[in-house]
């Protein structure tokens, strides 16, 4: 998981109000429920000593943030006065939740967030067709292809002399519009940096729109015959086979960053190494087991690699103020701080895990804990 959308919330000091919300709006009575649920959170913020001006710009987040339908949930995090970041979750958080801190809680976003897959998806006719791509970021784009040749695009069974002349017509008319499709597709899978491109509806334009296009992208292309541009067509198929696509991706990627893991022979394993390492900016891909319960603390400084397991190790290199924090506020700032990734593991993904935490190194030198210097 890339985290560079994060790095507003390490531009700017704290003390930070993190908020995970359930905004839901899908009965009569949400907007009442969303307000007893705000003002509950309100008064924990205040509690714990948050200021009026940033817990002002919270509330104007939440009670004017544009609704999505069904159930979702929204994440803000906001200091001194002003709103930085605000996300959408697609369900609701496990809890609602209002902390105040030196660093943002960023975790249970992480968490509920999990692999972002930037994809591609085409629903296409004869006529054309209509494709949306996400980035790994969540940004949506789209685009509505009309093809260059609207008559003959049925192939059609005249008779006589005419009858090869049309078929051979409609047959070019659809390649043709399947090459504006496919020029289509290939311009937002590029915009997104797909990792998965699906092509769905009509089985001939399908294939026609796939044969366009080029290598690199018939090697991440799923094909279906689900969905239809027709008004009023279930696009329900259609939606599975996309779920279904990215979460295998999302899948992939997980295992081989734990296969990566594993060739490094427990070099990168446990806390103390992986704090270590960020200190070296050595992590490449940090992997941490989601333990809402955690009450692991860590020491930082103001810089971002500034991070210790004990106050003196920062002292030492001349942090004047040691700060004690959150653990996983730390390591993520940390992971920012230096264009690391991040892989969050559920419980039984990594059961042996130490202290459900640990890193893939971008390099191993005679310094790096764990090493064998046989």
């Amino acid at each position: 998981m890339q985290l560079s959308f994060l790095r507003p919330l390490y531009d700017r000091p704290g003390p930070w109000c993190s908020v995970y919300l359930d905004a839901s709006r899908d009965t009569h009575d949400a907007r009442p429920a969303l307000d007893l649920r705000w003002r509950a959170l309100k008064g924990r913020l205040l509690e714990q000593g948050a200021d009026a001006p940033t817990v002002d710009a919270v509330e104007r987040v939440v009670r004017g943030h544009d609704p999505m339908a069904g159930d979702y949930g929204i994440a803000v995090f906001a200091t001194r006065g002003r709103a930085v970041l605000t996300e959408y979750l697609s369900a609701p958080p496990l809890r609602d939740l209002a902390t105040v801190s030196e660093l943002p809680h960023t975790m249970p976003l992480l968490a509920q967030r999990g692999e972002q897959v930037a994809w591609v998806r085409v629903l296409a006719d004869r006529r054309g067709a209509d494709a949306v791509a996400v980035s790994a970021g969540g940004v949506p784009r789209r685009a509505h292809v009309t093809g260059r040749e609207d008559f003959p695009l049925r192939r059609v069974s005249p008779g006589g002399w005419s009858q090869s002349r049309y078929q051979r017509a409609a047959m070019e008319a659809w390649h043709h519009n399947a090459g504006d499709a496919a020029a289509a597709t290939v311009e937002l899978a590029e915009k997104v940096g797909a990792e998965v491109v699906v092509v769905a509806g009509d089985v001939r334009a399908t294939g026609m729109i796939a044969a366009q296009l080029p290598e690199r992208w018939q090697d991440v292309l799923v094909r279906t015959d689900a969905g239809s541009r027709h008004a009023g067509a279930d696009p329900a198929l259609m939606d599975d086979v996309t779920v279904q696509t990215i979460a295998e991706v999302a899948d992939q990627r997980v295992t081989a960053t734990l296969d990566r893991f594993g060739v490094q022979e427990d070099v990168g394993a446990g806390l103390d190494a992986v704090v270590s390492a960020l200190r070296r900016n050595q992590v490449d891909t940090m992997l941490i087991v989601d333990d809402p319960s955690s009450t692991a603390q860590l020491w930082v400084g103001p810089e971002p690699t500034d991070i210790a397991t004990d106050p003196g190790q920062l002292t030492a290199v001349s942090v004047a103020d040691p700060r004690r924090v959150r653990a996983d506020a730390a390591l993520v700032r940390a992971l920012v701080g230096t264009d690391a990734e991040l892989t969050v593991l559920a419980p039984d993904e990594a059961p042996e895990l130490t202290d459900g935490v640990g890193a893939v190194l971008r390099y191993v030198d005679a310094g790096t804990p764990g090493r064998s210097h046989d």
